[in-house]
């Protein structure tokens, strides 16, 4: 007779879902893969009315998670309630049961996941977590097992679907922003209310994640710098496409002797680089090795199948640790908890940086010598500019793109030269990196 696994789900929304319905799915060819039966023996949700579509026997359904925390027989516990609480209680108390836990919520680990490693550690248990980041993408394993060996020196990705979908469809079809985004809430890639996606809060949140993998540290998530994509308008993405570039909200993070430099914003990247041609609500990862040189992933950054495939691959390795007797194998972040420490994060003010500044100046004769001066006194060399719609009345559009300067330089002749009477508004700032490898 084959053996059995029991495991229990919290959460059985759009992701708890697919989890379901992929067990059923594919359950012989699970079955055969792990050579042990997966059961699903309970499932709590507080809405355990309404149809998912899937068939669920008497019985297995519960709006008390702790039916499954408290149950002996269940061996894994998946958490897909998402937030902080009562997640963050019904986790910990998993694990203190003895549970390995598997679970999708970045925002939990992201805030939280310090104190739940930790304790996952002290009671020798197991977390899986690779679709807390990037959807079906195995970034987590590439990190932590696949890229073990190496020094990690850069990592940039596009880890937000919302965001890339919108940047997308701005760039290909000439659409303004807020049109964009309700497009992309009627087709379901937005929230309701998008702001953790739009601000890049979710991408912080992902981030946090991966740079712990990355660099053995903890990481505070306030010490990220963040910057969404709300004020990126038609006019930018038509002047990037001019100088051979394509927008996206990049995350990136990089090694400098020793220190790392974290940053999230939107980013022009070459129109030729892997990056650039990601589309739609696509995810992708550059990671540079010391020995692997460059590693690139790509894949569905969400949704309810991609998603459950990334929890399956997580639930099936703990079910192995339970069928050969034990519950965790090797640290469950880069290294053992108890060897990380903060990490040291190089301020904003300090990064260096290629840069994309949109000024809207008075066509007036000596306006370019001007706002080339003040970039001058403060070390910015400029390397390309454009101007445009010469001729007409009032304000035009002025783009220059500079060589490497330094962020707390920029950010002080900006504000010279936004006073300056023959600048009209705010000028617009958009990071370039184009020496991706």
């Amino acid at each position: 007779m084959m053996k059995e696994v029991n495991i229990g789900l919290i959460g059985f929304g759009t992701i708890g879902s697919g989890v379901v319905r992929l067990l059923k799915q594919n359950e012989d060819l699970i079955a055969k893969k792990l050579g042990a039966k997966l059961v699903m023996k309970k499932i709590a949700d507080i809405d355990i009315t309404t149809s998912r579509g899937i068939k669920i026997n008497k019985g297995v359904l519960t709006k008390n998670a702790r039916e499954i925390i408290n149950d002996k027989d269940i061996s894994i516990v998946i958490e897909l309630m998402g937030g902080y609480e009562p997640a963050r209680t019904f986790v910990l108390e998993a694990i203190r049961q003895g549970k390995n836990v598997v679970t999708a919520n970045k925002a939990l680990l992201a805030t939280h996941g310090n104190e739940i490693f930790a304790a996952a550690q002290k009671n020798a248990v197991y977390i899986g977590f690779e679709a807390s980041v990037g959807g079906t993408i195995p970034i987590i394993k590439t990190l932590k097992e696949s890229l073990a060996a190496n020094r990690i020196n850069s990592i940039m990705g596009i880890m937000n679907g919302t965001c890339n979908f919108i940047l997308t469809k701005m760039t290909d079809e000439d659409k303004p922003f807020h049109d964009v985004l309700k497009e992309a809430q009627k087709l379901g890639f937005a929230e309701a209310d998008p702001t953790f996606d739009i601000e890049g809060i979710d991408t912080a949140h992902k981030m946090a994640i991966i740079l712990s993998l990355a660099y053995g540290k903890k990481v505070n998530l306030k010490d990220i710098y963040l910057e969404g994509i709300t004020k990126i308008s038609r006019e930018d993405i038509a002047f990037a496409r001019d100088l051979g570039f394509r927008i996206k909200l990049l995350a990136i993070a990089m090694l400098k002797k020793g220190t790392v430099e974290a940053r999230i914003h939107p980013t022009m990247i070459p129109s030729s680089h892997l990056l650039a041609n990601v589309n739609r609500n696509y995810n992708a990862f550059h990671i540079m090795g010391d020995a692997s040189g460059p590693v690139f992933l790509f894949g569905q950054g969400a949704g309810m199948m991609p998603t459950a495939s990334a929890v399956f691959s997580d639930i099936m390795d703990s079910a192995r640790n339970v069928l050969n007797g034990h519950n965790c194998r090797g640290p469950l972040r880069s290294i053992s908890e108890t060897a990380m420490t903060p990490i040291k994060l190089i301020p904003m003010d300090d990064i260096e940086t290629k840069y994309f500044f949109r000024f809207s100046a008075l066509d007036r004769p000596g306006v370019l010598s001007k706002i080339a001066g003040i970039l001058g006194k403060h070390n910015i060399s400029i390397a390309a500019c454009i101007q445009k719609a010469r001729g007409k009345r009032g304000a035009v559009p002025i783009v220059m793109t500079t060589y490497k300067a330094r962020e707390k330089d920029v950010r002080k002749a900006l504000e010279k030269i936004d006073r300056l009477d023959i600048v009209q508004g705010k000028t617009m700032l958009i990071r370039v990196e184009d020496d991706l490898n």
